[in-house]
């Protein structure tokens, strides 16, 4: 029995020092950017056979450390300012791709410093590339994730070929005298608005939308372009590039849309005859309220909002990513362009995944597969960019198991001794 005593108080000693170097470990990262601290978990040894039942009153043989679970609660997150650093608030991991110690494959992390490198892809700080689902150019994202690869060229232009308008046409304004002339255009009619368009080589004009009252709730409108940029240029006249007429109902809603004239316009040295669509809101006759867009009430003429689809080139200014991950490219002309949406994988246990170092994880079979999504979906975390999430180590909790497994430390060695001077009371027995 002393002699078990004895290795009962070396099996304390091995795993006090096993968890010691556990709470180290936590100490020791608890600055590291998306950590996740351990702990250790005893198990009781038996000196005996559990076949052996209750009935025995053999004592244990000591303790032995039956494993180490790894915690995966929320780490604070901490705000950076840095645009491409980024955060999981809830549960699940960033996807990233490459090569650690000689190891290629897919690796999972909560560590969200990434940086676009010099060949344009989303990398961490181990330069294993971010994965995600990429933006296709009508602005569907893919069905499988690949390497995230942000366009940094020059965005090219874009030319415009449709504008809105949302606007309110005075009803009691009265039919100017003078007959339309698109050369004196301010006295022939009531109200104008005037938008920036884009030709092909993203050159900037103007197009001037004059509204003229014709009768009992109808307005006439004309689009005048200045003649001096157009090919052939019409020098110091104005040139009427399209027409037509809104009727509206004694309510003030848009009733019909009649376009006469369709815009048609071609711009020096840009391409030819370029198509461009005025759109006043949907009208009753086109299945709508005819209040969502140009109406006719009572109150002064204005423009309360307008927009066209037209845009200049751009450089690449940065890239911004919002709540469910979807990251934007960012350009000088004030576009913003879809790159790809992140990936953000789930598993069945997390505590189960393997520890790979550099903050990553690999997925094992007590892990379970990694079941690809997106941020926000499926009980997966939303992100929160320019934060990163904080070490989940307490210091003041882990301080204090310190002090447990030196105490259990030093106590296990009382035991050794004690059973020490125990045998040696016995040897002096036959003196």
């Amino acid at each position: 029995m002393v002699l078990r005593a004895m290795y009962s108080g070396v099996s304390g000693l091995r795993a006090e020092g096993e968890a010691l170097g556990v709470v180290g470990d936590n100490i020791a990262n608890v600055n590291t950017v998306g950590f996740k601290g351990q702990r250790v978990i005893f198990h009781d040894v038996l000196g005996h056979s559990i076949l052996a039942g209750s009935a025995s009153a053999l004592p244990g043989s000591g303790v032995r450390v039956g494993g180490i679970q790894q915690l995966f609660t929320q780490g604070s997150l901490a705000n950076t300012g840095v645009s491409t650093d980024l955060a999981l608030n809830g549960d699940g991991f960033f996807a990233v791709k490459g090569t650690v110690a000689g190891v290629s494959g897919n690796f999972y992390t909560r560590a969200g410093q990434f940086v676009i490198n010099n060949d344009g892809y989303l990398v961490n700080s181990s330069n294993l590339e971010v994965q995600g689902y990429a933006a296709g150019p009508n602005g569907t994202f893919a069905a499988s994730v690949s390497s995230l690869k942000v366009p940094t060229a020059a965005l090219p232009p874009m030319a415009t070929t449709a504008i809105e308008m949302t606007a309110n046409l005075d009803s009691s304004a009265t039919t100017p005298t003078l007959p339309w002339d698109a050369q004196d255009p301010s006295n022939t009619s009531n109200f104008s608005s005037s938008i920036t368009v884009y030709d092909s080589l993203g050159n900037s004009h103007s197009v001037d939308v004059y509204f003229r009252k014709t009768g009992a709730n109808t307005y006439d409108y004309h689009a005048i372009a200045n003649g001096d940029e157009l090919q052939p240029p019409v020098p110091g006249l104005n040139v009427e590039i399209g027409t037509g007429s809104l009727a509206f109902t004694t309510n003030g809603a848009l009733n019909t849309v009649t376009t006469t004239t369709p815009i048609s316009v071609s711009y020096a040295g840009a391409t030819a005859a370029q198509a461009i669509t005025l759109d006043f809101g949907t009208s009753i006759a086109a299945g709508g309220t005819g209040l969502d867009g140009t109406t006719q009430f009572a109150s002064p003429s204005n423009i309360s909002a307008q927009s066209q689809d037209g845009y200049s080139s751009g450089d690449f200014a940065g890239v911004a990513v919002d709540g469910q991950g979807i990251v934007m490219g960012l350009y000088t002309n004030g576009e913003k362009v879809a790159v790809g949406q992140l990936g953000v994988a789930k598993f069945r246990a997390n505590e189960g995944l393997g520890r790979a170092g550099q903050g990553l994880w690999i997925e094992t079979r007590d892990s379970g597969n990694a079941a690809m999504g997106t941020a926000a979906s499926g009980g997966r975390g939303a992100v929160s960019a320019g934060t990163l999430e904080s070490s989940n180590v307490d210091l003041a909790e882990e301080f204090v198991g310190l002090i447990q497994h030196q105490r259990s430390f030093s106590a296990n060695s009382k035991t050794i001794t004690t059973a020490d001077e125990m045998l040696q009371e016995l040897i002096n027995i036959k003196r």
